[in-house]
Parts: structure tokens; sequence; C-alpha cells
């Protein structure tokens, strides 16, 4: 009774959180630690969704960029996937992904997470190289903002009463750079880490939500030895990676200095509440305009 209590009002908790960002509102929020993993999970998952594990054809893992997009929806993608080629990033990371005959980068339409995207089904060889992943793209991918505190780049196209409203095609082609980050990142990692996080992060939760939620529990500390860190850590790592690639889109793709400046603002503000200890790799973009002009960080 007590768990099913907690996890309602983590739930009540998650939905004001998102429909407070939906309109561009910043209240204040819980600061987000090991200690409350349920909340953590509910704001990532509300944009992600679930992962559905998958199987791929040995004839299919040809390498390249397959795109199974059902015929009601392919207007609507190649306009995403139009505005995401439209900047420098989004092509060079297309042609990398396309022209490599060692991985095969698979990108499909759904309507389950309508207004969100999620990035998986990952398959390394058994030299430890991945081959393969999924990108799976939301139905309304260019509608909903996602929270700003782990998605401050995609939260900072929420349109304000004093900013132009930006469109849905160029909301929906960052969550794409989001999702590509998500592969840019995983490609990169090491692959045992990865999938053992995979594997042992569920038997974390499971005991974190069965002991009392005592984080110093010895059997959880000897998974964050293991894993590398807490669920959170780990979550939040792999978000701000996809966040980092998103922010790479959108300072190609405004070339007007306002409007970069008054994005890199809204940006800046997020992490500062949210994300401190990644600010870095946020500023690093920042730094790489054109005119090097940084947009309100020191």
């Amino acid at each position: 009774m007590r768990t099913s209590r907690i996890a309602a009002f983590v739930g009540l908790l998650a939905s004001l959180l998102l429909s407070l960002s939906a309109v561009g509102f910043t209240a204040p929020q819980p600061v987000i630690t090991h200690s409350n993993l349920l909340v953590t999970e509910s704001l990532i998952a509300s944009y992600h969704g679930a992962d559905k594990p998958g199987n791929y054809a040995a004839e299919d893992l040809t390498g390249g960029i397959k795109e199974d997009i059902p015929p009601k929806y392919v207007t609507r993608y190649q306009n995403w996937k139009t505005e995401f080629l439209s900047t420098e990033a989004g092509r060079s990371q297309w042609d990398f992904y396309e022209k490599n005959p060692h991985f095969t980068l698979f990108v499909t339409v759904s309507r389950e997470n309508a207004e969100g995207a999620t990035t998986g089904k990952y398959k390394w060889n058994d030299s430890g190289q991945l081959i393969a992943a999924t990108i799976t793209l939301g139905t309304r991918l260019d509608e909903g903002y996602p929270n700003p505190i782990y998605f401050p780049v995609m939260n900072s196209l929420v349109p304000t009463e004093t900013s132009d409203r930006i469109d849905g095609t160029t909301l929906a082609a960052t969550k794409i750079a989001h999702e590509f980050g998500h592969v840019n990142r995983t490609g990169k990692v090491d692959s045992t880490m990865y999938q053992l996080q995979t594997q042992l992060i569920p038997q974390y939760n499971k005991i974190f939500l069965t002991n009392g939620r005592n984080a110093n529990d010895p059997r959880l500390l000897d998974l964050v030895q293991k894993i590398g860190g807490t669920p959170v850590e780990i979550w939040e790592d792999r978000e701000y990676w996809g966040e980092a690639n998103a922010m790479v889109y959108l300072r190609d793709r405004f070339t007007e200095e306002d409007m970069r400046c008054s994005l890199f603002n809204r940006i800046r503000h997020s992490v500062d509440l949210y994300a401190k200890s990644y600010e870095p790799r946020f500023l690093e973009i920042a730094r790489a305009t054109p005119n090097r002009r940084i947009c309100g960080w020191q």
C-alpha cells in the first residue's frame, strides 16, 4: 500500500512538472538525485517512452541508413528530415551513417509515444563495435516540449509571450538531433559497460524501492561500483549528451545572433538550475559559434 501511494505521488509530481514546462513556466523543482529515482525515471520516460528489445535479420545489417516510414507519415517525416539536413551538423551526421558500411541505422515512425522519440535496440559485434541501432520517432514529433530538467535544449524552444514561435518542423528536427546524439555517444562508450548497466539498473531499482530507499545499502553500493554510478547519474549523463547534440543543431540552424543568443540564454538558465555539473559540454558548444559569443555564459 505504501509503495502504491509513493508511485501515485511520483506520477502526480511528474505530471505537474511536465505541465509547467509545456507552457514555458519554470517553477521551483526538486533536486534530482538517487534519492528520488522514480521522479527521474518518470521525467525521462515521459519523452523517450520505453525501448522495446528487438532482433535484426542478418541480411538487414548491410550498413547505411534504412528508413521504414509508414506511407501515411512519409510527407511529415520528409519535412522533419529536410529541416535536420538544412544544417551542417545534420548533413555531416546523416552522411556519416549513410556511408558507413559497418553500421546500420534504422529510422522509423510510430504512433506510440507520439510526441517523443527513442533510440535503442543497440547491437554490438563480438569485438564490441556498435553495428546497429534504431531511432523511433513519434507521429507528432513536431508537437510537445520535454521538461527542462533533462531536456534543457529542446525545452528552450517553448514559445513565450516575448519570443517568436519556432515552428514545429524545427522542434521535430531538434528532437531528431537529440536522438542522433544518443547514437553518436553510444558508439563511443565501452560496450561491455553499457550492456552491464542495462542489465543491472533494473536490479538496482528493485532493491532501492524495497529497502526503504536506503542508498547506502551495501548491495546498492556494490552495484554502483560495477556500473560506474547510480542509475540517475547514468541516465542524466546519457540525456545531456543527446541534448548537447541538439544544441549543435540549433547553433547551426539559427545564424541570426539575437535568436541564437535568446535560445542559448534559456538553455543556460535550465543548465544552471538542473545540470550545473554538465555545464562544460554545453559551454563548449556555445564557444564554437562563428563569432564566439557565448550568450550569457561566463
